[in-house]
């Protein structure tokens, strides 16, 4: 189920992943699944956010830089990151951002 994340009053953190993926599934959505699962349980993660139509985005927040650091070299992570260079994007691009105002209903 999609949902907009509750996130806290900022500052926080966004880590922005945009892709181009590769044709079939070939065990991604799986893998997605699980790194969603996985990354709820880190320590600073605040929620998740994805799209995906020609472009995916996935918005993932966090309470410092720290945590994201500590996100990027968990060793399920790098084993994703890594099948993702080989097997499931063409392209991608990570931007890490600080959220200092949010809004909405």
């Amino acid at each position: 189920m999609s949902r907009i994340a509750k996130t806290p009053k900022p500052p926080y953190y966004a880590v922005i992943f945009t892709s181009l993926r590769t044709e079939g599934d070939n065990g991604y959505g799986e893998m997605a699944a699980e790194m969603v699962e996985l990354a709820s349980k880190q320590p600073g993660f605040l929620g998740v956010e994805s799209a995906r139509e020609d472009i995916g985005i996935t918005i993932s927040y966090w309470t410092d830089l720290e945590s994201i650091k500590s996100w990027k070299e968990n060793i399920k992570h790098k084993e994703a990151q890594k099948l993702g260079g080989q097997q499931w994007y063409l392209s991608f691009k990570t931007r890490i951002s600080k959220v200092e105002k949010d809004y909405g209903i």
